[in-house]
């Protein structure tokens, strides 16, 4: 992990991850943390532009938005979306809430499995309520489902 001089999509740097090892179980990330600051209660947008090589499993771009005890208020990985394989630059979105309660924002992009990864002119923007936010819903069943894992 780290910079790749050049290695940016206009010819600047860019932020990089790869694997080291031939085969990898897991994923590495790179990340930042900000404070909340002016998007405290608004919907913002994280865009960027990512670059693969050899991907096997899958990365992506990923914002958290997290409360009190660090405890997660929004957050999502791309993993829906994944990026795979070998690509050119292409532009990413996240799109999340930062709810009134939030006390920290936290970004950067993941690698799972051998490849590598560049990213570069990570952007943030208000948007309006009427954007869709790119977060699944989690929804959890009133009651025990599916016990006989026939569904």
């Amino acid at each position: 992990m780290g910079i790749d001089k050049k290695g940016g999509r206009s010819g600047g740097n860019a932020a990089i991850i790869t694997s080291t090892e031939k085969k990898i179980k897991g994923f590495g990330t790179l990340m930042q943390n900000s404070l909340p600051g002016k998007y405290l209660g608004k919907r913002i947008k994280m865009s960027g532009y990512v670059k693969s090589e050899n991907v096997d499993s899958w990365a992506g771009l990923w914002l958290r938005v997290d409360g009190k005890e660090k405890a997660s208020l929004s957050f999502d990985n791309m993993y829906d979306r994944a990026i795979k394989g070998t690509t050119d630059w292409k532009q990413y979105e996240i799109i999340l809430d930062v709810p009134e309660g939030a006390t920290n924002i936290a970004y950067g992009a993941l690698l799972a499995g051998t490849g590598t990864i560049w990213f570069d002119d990570l952007t943030f923007d208000i948007v309006s309520d009427a954007v869709s936010t790119t977060q699944k819903e989690i929804t959890t069943p009133e009651k025990p489902t599916n016990l006989s894992f026939e569904e």
